[in-house]
């Protein structure tokens, strides 16, 4: 029996979409854990509360041992019967199986999916896109590559698979330098990419193309003054320029930056941009989930900025999943 896909396009609101993402994975994988644990599972309830009380619906892009947990699945499940969020996928290769070495310790180097072959990519692909049929009863559509790492086999991998939504571009920034295997060319430069919607080519997924994937970089903007972004960021002037306000700003909290995000969301609202996209990972909800956000204080101060944040935005913006985006 074929599985019903996400299908947004009875519901599409006026106002531009405020896109949420969670990157939704096991706890504090900065670390690299041999032994990856799902608490972080439990501390979403709260984070979906506050969506729905703003109208805004989280797309959860779901890895292998989120997918596994039973708490997870509960709670993802019914946020989805009652069309309050969407679930994704996002593949981490070094646990996603099946599982395949490619370097002395993938754990610890969070290898790359596109440093695997083809076959092997093909295949960690069809796994977890099995995996969330089963555990959610339907097909998942969205997507975003882990670690950021994306290109055209992927793209092409994802299309064959029945994906129709990508957000795995950021925009502005190299990653070129963040390693995967030791011995590799490091991740993906986004930095000449769009920042708006476009659907990509399948032989360079900078570009504009015809397929049927739909691009949705996240939100990245340059919010330096004009006169600021000629001036060499390694000079110290440059760098008391990007220490004030930085070369990137990025949607999402950092619980240091709800200044630099209400600025985001306000350009984008004057430049009626068609959506914004926040972004974070579901273990940074919980307290020593993450290095940004270590202890309860932090994620209180977390909370207050997500309600000021979601309280502007809410003027502006209107809440839609990834899928429902596409039905446009």
């Amino acid at each position: 029996m074929e599985l019903p896909r996400f299908d947004g396009s009875r519901r599409s609101p006026l106002k531009p979409a405020f896109l949420i993402t969670i990157d939704t994975e096991g706890d504090n994988m900065w670390s690299h854990p041999q032994t990856i644990t799902t608490e972080n599972a439990k501390y979403l309830a709260r984070f979906q509360t506050l969506c729905e009380r703003f109208g805004f619906k989280p797309t959860y892009l779901t890895d292998y041992e989120m997918a596994m947990c039973p708490v997870y699945r509960e709670f993802a499940n019914d946020a989805c019967k009652r069309g309050a969020a969407e679930i994704g996928m996002h593949l981490h290769a070094w646990n996603s199986p099946p599982i395949v070495p490619l370097t002395d310790d993938d754990f610890r180097y969070g290898t790359y999916l596109i440093e695997y072959s083809t076959p092997l990519m093909r295949e960690k692909i069809l796994t977890l896109t099995r995996l969330l049929e089963e555990h959610f009863q339907m097909s998942p559509v969205s997507h975003r590559a882990g670690r950021w790492a994306f290109n055209e086999i992927y793209a092409r991998l994802l299309v064959e698979f029945g994906y129709s939504v990508d957000c795995s571009v950021a925009p502005k920034v190299d990653y070129r330098s963040y390693l995967g295997d030791p011995h590799g060319k490091g991740g993906t430069d986004y930095t000449h990419f769009p920042d708006l919607p476009y659907f990509l080519s399948l032989e360079n997924i900078a570009a504009a193309g015809d397929s049927p994937l739909l691009e949705l970089p996240v939100t990245i903007m340059d919010l330096r003054p004009g006169w600021a972004r000629g001036i060499n960021r390694k000079s110290l002037p440059g760098k008391i320029v990007n220490r004030l306000r930085p070369a990137v700003a990025w949607l999402r909290p950092t619980g240091k930056n709800l200044p630099a995000m209400l600025r985001v969301v306000r350009r984008a609202a004057a430049e009626k941009r068609p959506y914004v996209e926040f972004m974070l990972h579901s273990s940074e909800f919980m307290p020593g989930g993450s290095p940004t956000f270590p202890g309860e204080r932090e994620i209180e101060t977390l909370y207050a900025h997500l309600e000021e944040l979601f309280a502007f935005s809410s003027r502006h913006f209107s809440g839609a999943t990834l899928a429902e985006y596409r039905g446009r």
